[in-house]
């Protein structure tokens, strides 16, 4: 059985996948790498199949129809054989020292007879546009370098969240979770890194600098032209999340996790509430007031947190005034972080 399986999801990637998989192959042989060709149209498809000849005990290669990122990540999981698996975009990378980290410590860990369902490494932004980079880490918020359960976890702070880039999941709990990311649909990486997380019972924060999130490319689908473009996809998602886990349910077990989905969700919706008001468009205004009215029907509990409720949210405000405060709070946090 291999310790790991790296998922790649490719689509036209021919111009950057290389140095994506390169970084991958140094975990060794302990490693499999699946290479999800998803419909591509250039060379991604040779290039896959070029690895695969030359790395045949470590790279897989799946041509598929396209399907979209969810569906790649969806095939990875269905075919992986290591005890933990990873998604890592063909165009970001990882910087192989931490890798060597995190690979040390599931060869020690491996055996356990309690092993760990979810490690936590931090991730850089970097930045294509002006060539520099931000780190994102948790020291603030987890216990560093240590085994921990959700009972041990700090206070999240307003912007932050557990994304995908920083997520290394025991595939067993990703399967119990019964995770089935949707075809054709951007931004589910958040359904990967929320639906999963009430099974998850031992974590462990590795605090190494692992994952390079590459952003600015135009063609990404976190560009501010993007996001507003593909809103109801990014709606579509905060409601599969939002159906996902009854929350008081969650909270029964553990407070502190609940908390913390509460405050994701309320990030979810923030982000579909601005991109609906920057959008100028009557439609979305009225998708707006559509998107509160479904909370407030089919997730009552959730709805009154975050309407309500400003301990552990963002805004979300209602009227005028809320609308303002959004979208200066959004400006604030774009300046800071250049996410897109």
């Amino acid at each position: 059985m291999k310790l790991i399986t790296f998922t790649v999801p490719c689509y036209n990637s021919a111009a950057y996948m290389d140095h994506c998989i390169e970084t991958l192959l140094t975990a060794g042989d302990d490693a499999e790498i699946i290479l999800v060709n998803d419909g591509s149209t250039d060379d991604t498809g040779a290039i896959a199949d070029r690895y695969a000849a030359q790395y045949p005990d470590i790279v897989r290669v799946i041509h598929q129809e396209n399907g979209g990122h969810g569906e790649g990540v969806n095939q990875g999981m269905i075919n992986a054989r290591g005890m933990y698996f990873k998604v890592v975009d063909s165009d970001d990378w990882l910087d192989t020292d931490a890798l060597d980290r995190l690979m040390a410590l599931i060869r020690e860990t491996s055996a356990s007879e309690e092993p760990i369902d979810l490690i936590l490494t931090n991730y850089v932004y970097e930045h294509a546009e002006d060539n520099t980079h931000r780190v994102v880490r948790y020291r603030n918020v987890l216990p560093v370098d240590r085994v921990f359960t959700w009972d041990d976890i700090g206070h999240f702070a307003t912007t932050q969240f557990l994304i995908m880039h920083a997520a290394t999941y025991r595939t067993d709990v990703l399967r119990r979770s019964e995770l089935s990311l949707p075809k054709h649909t951007f931004y589910v990486d958040n359904v990967f890194v929320y639906q999963p997380l009430p099974n998850v019972r031992r974590l462990y924060y590795l605090d190494a600098d692992m994952y390079r999130y590459f952003i600015g490319r135009a063609d990404q689908s976190v560009t501010e032209e993007n996001m507003i473009r593909r809103i109801d996809q990014q709606i579509l998602v905060t409601k599969i999340m939002a159906d996902a886990h009854d929350l008081e349910l969650v909270e029964q077990h553990s407070k502190k996790l609940a908390l913390y989905m509460y405050h994701y969700l309320s990030i979810m919706l923030m982000i579909c509430n601005i991109y609906l008001m920057m959008s100028g468009r009557e439609e979305n205004q009225k998708k707006r007031t559509e998107l509160w009215k479904w909370l407030k029907e089919n997730h009552p509990a959730t709805f009154r947190r975050m309407r309500y409720r400003s301990s552990n949210v963002v805004f979300l405000l209602p009227g005028r005034v809320g609308r303002d405060i959004d979208l200066f709070f959004y400006k604030w946090i774009r300046k800071i972080y250049k996410f897109n």
